[in-house]
């Protein structure tokens, strides 16, 4: 059997668009002389369309369009992932199915029955759990399907639930010839070897190959990487499609190439995520230009390679905004980052708006000591500024906080935290330097002397952000401890070797600075606890 897997990048609730690229795969693989069309999960409508579901137009749509592709399905046979009425009477009034087709007569649906409600995922907010057949007769082959989660807790990388069945081990009385699994699943640091796994432990169980069509592209603040695979019975990898991109997947059954490596650089693939987030967001949006404020720091300098890449040079523009406490080095870094990217670059002193507004507050403040507020003044200033060249001049804002400062509240309200986008805001400090020495491997497009020099905010004589904060390797431990994994403090403390005031310091600022992050602009996600979504605390409370 020869099998196309249509690895594709879907808008959500373009129907007219996705059915068109889902038509066009038929028809590729009608003329690769393939049998079988493998699409991914919720293909039709994009994943994830949340709430869009609870519009029954939105469904009935989705039904009509499965009704347009049937005709198209002469002499194949297809799966395609849709979400459709349920017609059981259950709990939900929807299921998260594959649509069985063969020879352009629709023989029924597979109904996902895990959904996953952690983490990202509320798939219970909407749909009910499949009981359905799982096995079908395809081209002469038993071919048992499955949805995403449905094979996760057999491999053993569920840990938020446990669900009362594993549809893999109820497959393995049947002896399936052959495993589907349509896949939306979304990109975390090292997902594409945990992926793998999944599908090598359903194949060994099964003794049966597994081929899994996963979906790409980004769809707000979640990446879905691609990847797509085949895995022999064995679980050995024998075909698998790139990742971050669109992907013709061809897997002959009876003629599988030889086994290989899963090729893949995690840096290379969280700098791929960033930009891929950035480009979807700006054109399934349809934006074009985006702008920037560059301080001549490494954040700001890594933001907007990633944009140029994303977007093109000519469509980023960077603006520096000196004040009184700017370094001269800082203002030549933005220059020069500017210059190697080949993108405009605006030079506007905030110096008399700071002014001004020193003056207008003289009354009010002059027996108080200047503080915070003066520092956050500045931020602010160059938020309008940002935001006065989005309105008149249609650039999106990016945002160019990372996860470290975002953690603790290192960052000003409607200053450097306005914007529509945040692009680092799940990448810790740390590994903002690693892939900006990464992005410099080859040319230097960051100068070396932004990577190199002590972050500082600049926004009083001679600050550095040590002045505020422990160094940034013992915060993003901490992050990592607490945010990530949920580790006590004692816990934290031990295995770090941090003393346990700091770390106490550090946990009781995060809580601190949740209601800020509640006003942030949405961020990409690339790691499994990102602040932007996904990570649910109240903004009120005293435990910690």
């Amino acid at each position: 059997m020869r099998i196309f897997v249509a690895q594709l990048n879907m808008i959500i609730g373009d129907f007219k668009g996705n059915v068109a690229k889902i038509l066009q795969s038929i028809e590729r693989g009608r003329e690769r002389g393939c049998e079988l069309i493998l699409f991914s999960e919720l293909a039709l409508c994009g994943y994830p369309p949340e709430d869009l579901l609870l519009h029954r137009s939105f469904v009935e749509e989705m039904e009509g369009c499965l009704k347009k592709i049937l005709p198209k399905t002469k002499g194949l046979a297809v799966m395609i992932g849709l979400a459709r009425k349920n017609p059981y009477g259950g709990e939900k009034p929807l299921l998260n199915s594959a649509a069985v087709i063969e020879d352009g007569v629709l023989k029924g649906f597979y109904d996902k029955r895990l959904l996953p409600t952690y983490d990202v995922f509320d798939e219970s907010r909407y749909f009910d759990e499949g009981t359905g057949p799982a096995l079908w007769e395809v081209k002469g082959r038993r071919v048992a399907i499955t949805i995403c989660e449905d094979i996760w807790q057999h491999g053993g990388f569920v840990l938020e639930t446990r669900y009362k069945r594993d549809p893999v081990l109820e497959l393995m009385p049947h002896k399936p010839d052959l495993l589907l699994n349509l896949s939306a699943s979304p990109y975390y640091t090292a997902k594409p070897k945990e992926r793998l796994e999944v599908c090598r432990e359903a194949a060994l169980s099964l003794k049966c190959p597994v081929i899994l069509c996963a979906q790409v592209g980004a769809n707000d603040q979640l990446v879905f990487d691609g990847y797509s695979l085949c895995v022999d019975g064995k679980g050995e990898l024998r075909e698998a499609g790139k990742g971050f991109e669109e992907e013709e997947l061809f897997v002959d059954l009876e003629a599988l190439s030889a086994p290989i490596a899963l090729e893949y650089d995690p840096l290379k693939s969280l700098l791929d995520a960033l930009v891929l987030g950035v480009r979807d967001y700006f054109h399934k949006h349809d934006f074009k230009k985006g702008c920037l404020g560059l301080s001549g720091g490494i954040d700001s300098a890594l933001t907007a390679v990633i944009a140029v890449k994303a977007l093109g040079k000519e469509n980023v523009l960077g603006i520096t905004m000196p004040s009184r406490y700017s370094s001269e080095g800082s203002v030549k870094d933005s220059a020069l980052l500017a210059k190697n990217l080949g993108i405009e670059l605006v030079n506007l002193s905030i110096e008399k708006p700071y002014e001004a507004f020193l003056e207008l507050l003289h009354p009010y403040f002059q027996k108080r000591a200047a503080d915070v507020t003066e520092e956050n003044l500045q931020a602010r200033i160059r938020g309008i500024l940002l935001m006065a060249f989005s309105n008149k001049l249609g650039y999106v804002v990016l945002s160019t906080g990372n996860k470290s400062e975002m953690a603790v509240g290192y960052a000003t309200l409607y200053g450097d935290m306005c914007g529509g986008l945040g692009v680092l805001s799940d990448v810790t400090k740390t590994k903002v330097y690693a892939l900006a020495r990464f992005v410099n491997r080859e040319k230097e497009l960051i100068p070396n002397t932004s990577i190199e020099k002590p972050p500082s905010a600049e926004l009083r004589p001679d600050q550095r952000d040590t002045d505020s904060l422990p160094d940034y390797s013992v915060v993003d431990a901490i992050l990592e401890g607490y945010v990530e994994r949920h580790l006590s403090l004692d816990e934290i403390s031990d295995r770090c070797g941090i003393a346990k005031k700091t770390v106490e310091d550090l946990v009781h600022r995060i809580h601190l600075a949740e209601y800020k992050r509640r006003q942030a602009a949405p961020g990409i996600r690339v790691t499994k606890r990102a602040f932007s979504v996904g990570r649910r605390y109240p903004i009120v409370q005293k435990w910690k």
